[in-house]
């Protein structure tokens, strides 16, 4: 019998360009037939990591940072002309050829498009290449916080319950210790500086176990996002009262090999992580 992928939880809440284009990405055939199908054999490529975001010094970075952040926070509107080549090399005091860079790169991002004998045009929002990490950044800080985190919530719950189920069916013993060991650390932590890292290699470590790139690759994508919300969650009193136990019971049903159990665990945890936030940035009545 053909194992069926779990259905993502519905949710209340605003379902932001992230949530819309993770949810297209699930649905589409070419998404499903990578989640069903056993991984290849052979050796695994390490995705790249965003983690920790490098320093911008270049005149060509400034540029490039500047107009994606405005593009992004709609400072510059979609169909609207970026100032001109000539206006843009002196206010930053760049050449032709690394103005010329700087386009390309925000190209690649999917904010603009030159046309000729008109110039350089914003693209429509839904061009953009959201999971960037550079405009995933811009987006992180072109958006009010709490907003932001519940865009990236109702993502996680899109994502991170189904790569729970998938850990534990394809979870190998070497990755289930590895989860383990994480999980060691968060147990062992004491601040919620020293939770931050261990909390993220836990999760990281489930993409992983799912021995499916495409998920891996999505989850890494949103991890600079995610260290962000786990920073903040991570905050709440009582952590090891309330958080660890949701922790465990998804590493529990990982070991078990129950897959209903693990996204089911995961569903839990996610929902703790809602109300933690909702505490820490004071959105909750209750806190």
């Amino acid at each position: 019998m053909q194992r069926q992928l779990p259905r993502p939880l519905e949710r209340r809440g605003p379902q932001g360009p992230l949530l819309s284009a993770l949810k297209a990405l699930q649905n589409s055939p070419a998404f499903i037939s990578a989640m069903m199908r056993a991984p290849p054999e052979g050796p695994r490529t390490t995705p790249m990591n965003y983690r920790q975001p490098s320093t911008r010094k270049s005149m060509h970075a400034t540029l490039v940072q500047d107009l994606g952040l405005q593009i992004v926070s709609g400072q510059l509107a979609p169909g609207q002309k970026l100032p001109s080549e000539a206006s843009l090399c002196e206010t930053y005091a760049i050449s032709r050829p690394v103005f010329r860079e700087a386009m390309r790169a925000l190209t690649a991002k999917g904010l603009v498009e030159a046309r000729p004998r008109v110039g350089t045009l914003v693209r429509p929002r839904h061009d953009w290449h959201m999971l960037d990490p550079d405009v995933l950044h811009w987006l992180m800080q072109a958006t009010p916080q709490q907003e932001f985190f519940n865009t990236l919530s109702s993502v996680r719950w899109v994502i991170e319950p189904a790569a729970a189920a998938l850990a534990a069916t394809n979870a190998t013993t070497e990755d289930v210790a590895s989860i383990g060991e994480a999980y060691q650390r968060m147990e062992a932590a004491r601040t919620p500086d020293e939770r931050l890292q261990p909390d993220l290699d836990f999760h990281a470590r489930i993409a992983d176990a799912t021995h499916n790139d495409l998920l891996a690759y999505l989850c890494n994508m949103l991890s600079m996002a995610l260290r962000e919300s786990v920073r903040f969650s991570n905050q709440r009193p009582n952590f090891d009262e309330l958080a660890l136990p949701r922790h465990k019971a998804i590493l529990t049903a990982i070991q078990n090999g129950d897959a209903l159990g693990a996204r089911h665990a995961s569903l839990v945890q996610l929902e703790d992580a809602r109300v933690a936030l909702s505490k820490v940035l004071g959105q909750d009545p209750a806190s």
